[in-house]
C-alpha cells in the first residue's frame, strides 16, 4: 500500500496502555502481518474541541469555526479520509464510548452536513446514493472495524448504543462496518494482555482485515 492507502487504527481510550490500547495494537500488529503498515493514532494526544452546535457547519461552505490552530479533528478526519480501511479501539463507559471519542463523533456534523447536501443535490441530478468528500471525490464504501472492550462480563445490550453511534458517524466518510470485536469482562489494567486467546483473536481479525 502507498502512504495514502495506509490503514488507520485509533486508540480512543484515555488511559495510556489501557485494554482497548491493548486491542487496537493487537489488531494493527495483524494488519502489520499483511504488510499493510497501519498508523495508529491515540485520541488523548490530540485536542479536539467539542461541536458547539452552532449550526455554521449547515450553511454555505458548510465551515466549522472550531477548525483552526491547535485543534486535531480535520487532522484526524483527513487520515480517515486515506484509509482504506479503519479500526476503533475503544473502552465502554456507561454502555458507549468514553468522551474524548464523542467529542471527535461529534464534530463530524459537518461532514455529515456536506454529505447530506451532496445525496441531496445527486438526487436532484438523477443519481441518487452518490455523495461526496469534501475534496469533491466519491467516496466507496470502505471497512471499519470496532474494536470494543468492557469491563462489565454481561449485558445483552453492552455494546448496541456504541455499535449504532458508529455506523452513523462512518457514513459521511464513505464507512460500513467490518465484522466488529466485542471484549466483555476485562477491567482491571492488564486483563486483556493476560488473556492470550483474545489476543490472538484480534491479531486474526486484523490479518483478515488486511488481506
Amino acid at each position: 500500500m502507498t502512504a495514502r492507502q495506509q490503514p488507520v487504527v485509533f486508540l480512543c481510550g484515555p488511559r495510556a496502555g489501557g485494554n482497548s490500547d491493548t486491542a487496537g495494537l493487537a489488531f494493527a500488529d495483524g494488519l502489520a502481518k499483511t504488510g499493510s503498515n497501519p498508523r495508529v493514532l491515540a485520541l488523548r494526544d490530540h485536542g479536539v474541541a467539542p461541536c458547539r452546535g452552532c449550526g455554521a457547519c449547515a450553511g454555505p461552505g458548510h465551515r466549522c469555526p472550531l477548525d483552526r490552530e491547535g485543534d486535531a479533528a480535520a487532522m484526524l478526519f483527513a487520515a480517515l479520509d486515506a484509509a482504506p480501511l479503519a479500526a476503533f479501539a475503544a473502552p465502554i463507559y456507561f454502555y458507549h464510548v468514553p468522551a474524548l471519542f464523542k467529542a471527535l463523533i461529534d464534530r463530524a456534523q459537518r461532514r455529515y452536513e456536506i454529505r447530506a447536501a451532496a445525496v441531496a443535490g445527486a438526487a436532484l441530478a438523477g443519481t441518487p446514493g452518490t455523495a461526496a468528500t469534501p475534496g469533491g471525490h466519491l467516496p466507496p464504501d470502505r471497512p471499519a472495524y470496532p474494536l470494543l472492550v468492557a469491563g462489565r462480563p454481561q449485558g445483552e445490550r453492552l455494546f448496541e448504543g456504541a455499535l449504532l453511534t458508529l455506523k452513523y458517524f462512518l457514513w459521511p466518510f464513505g464507512f460500513v462496518l467490518g465484522r466488529p470485536c466485542l471484549l466483555r469482562g476485562l477491567d482491571a489494567p492488564g486483563d486483556l494482555a493476560g488473556n492470550a486467546e483474545a489476543l490472538a483473536g484480534l491479531g486474526e481479525a486484523g490479518q483478515a482485515a488486511g488481506r
